[in-house]
């Protein structure tokens, strides 16, 4: 993949969860760039992975959940996730999320 633009009206969404959805900008080996777009209701579960994670709240509110601590955060907000660490979402209003790991998420990627 790895272009270096990102056109919206050529990228398709996968769905994830119910309410998740989910689109891969752009990424390299070090680096990946995700949209993730929740409706209202939707969970991302507590999870855990290697990769050091920020994530941009580009619209909506959300119950952030990052080890024994848990924030309310809305449109403009970012969170940091160190590496291994208990992490999930809940979406209060609709919204979308921008998600960037370092290295890229190899599990995002579609094996064909």
């Amino acid at each position: 993949m790895n272009p270096l633009f990102f056109e919206q009206s050529s990228a398709s969404w996968e769905q994830v969860e119910p309410k998740i959805k989910r689109r891969i900008v752009s990424y390299d080996n070090h680096l990946m760039m995700v949209h993730v777009l929740f409706e209202k209701g939707g969970v991302g579960a507590l999870h855990h992975h290697p990769h050091s994670q920020v994530t941009h709240i580009a619209s909506g509110k959300f119950e952030v959940t990052i080890g024994d601590e848990t924030k309310k955060l809305s449109k403009g907000d970012c969170f940091f996730i160190p590496s291994n660490t208990i992490h999930g979402v809940s979406c209060l209003e609709s919204g979308l999320l921008v998600d960037v790991f370092s290295p890229m998420r190899e599990d995002f990627i579609t094996k064909e």
